[in-house]
């Protein structure tokens, strides 16, 4: 009996240390999160576009970076440069190629602590069927609560450069440049508290 209590007590108190070293895992929120691109145009300006990120888990873990990790897809089909013309070009076969694959995928391998708010997502960023390994430097803006208190989110902003030929998109290398210029804003939702693509903070306009 004595022992039975002793091991029910021993597994009360393991039970927090084995939790807590689990990362927590967040949904991407669709509504909140963003990726934004820019390609050079002939050398005259830059073109702006952007892409919805439709799916996606981070898994997170303050105290261990080394826990942490991403899995997030990108519809391709979404692309939005602000003219219809031209959003059919960059979804056509020389391009985007969206028809052929309507996603892009990026799945991280590890996560690499570089400050308390900075760090290096290292992974693999799969786009029209070529899989290559890509490095994105981020920067965890904040964990909390929403001011409604409805959610606990994770937002992370970043930047990275991508060699579009690479992926092989090797057309009008004359007009449009070969490296793209990626900003991704995410914010992410804890686990059960469900995602706000269907269950928006009732009054935010947007969400806060």
């Amino acid at each position: 009996m004595r022992i039975a209590g002793f091991l029910l007590m021993f597994g009360l108190a393991v039970a927090p240390v084995a939790a807590s070293a689990e990362a927590l895992s967040y949904h991407i929120d669709p509504v909140h999160s963003q990726l934004l691109f820019n390609v050079e145009h002939n050398g005259f300006s830059r073109s702006f576009g952007r892409l919805r990120i439709t799916d996606g888990t981070v898994r997170f873990d303050r105290d261990d970076w080394s826990k942490s990790s991403v899995d997030a897809t990108i519809d391709l089909t979404s692309v939005d440069m602000g003219d219809t013309a031209w959003d059919k070009v960059v979804r056509g076969s020389d391009l985007l190629d969206a028809d052929r694959a309507h996603t892009a995928r990026y799945i991280s391998d590890s996560v690499e602590k570089k400050s308390d708010d900075e760090g290096i997502v290292h992974g693999k960023l799969t786009l029209r069927g070529v899989t290559l390994p890509l490095d994105i430097p981020f920067r965890v803006n904040r964990v909390g609560k929403t001011i409604y208190g409805l959610h606990t989110v994770a937002g992370f902003s970043a930047q990275v450069s991508v060699d579009r030929t690479a992926y092989g998109m090797t057309s009008n290398r004359n007009s449009i440049g070969t490296n793209v210029a990626v900003w991704l804003e995410i914010e992410a939702i804890r686990g059960s508290e469900g995602t706000s693509s269907n269950d928006k903070e009732k009054t935010d306009a947007p969400a806060q």
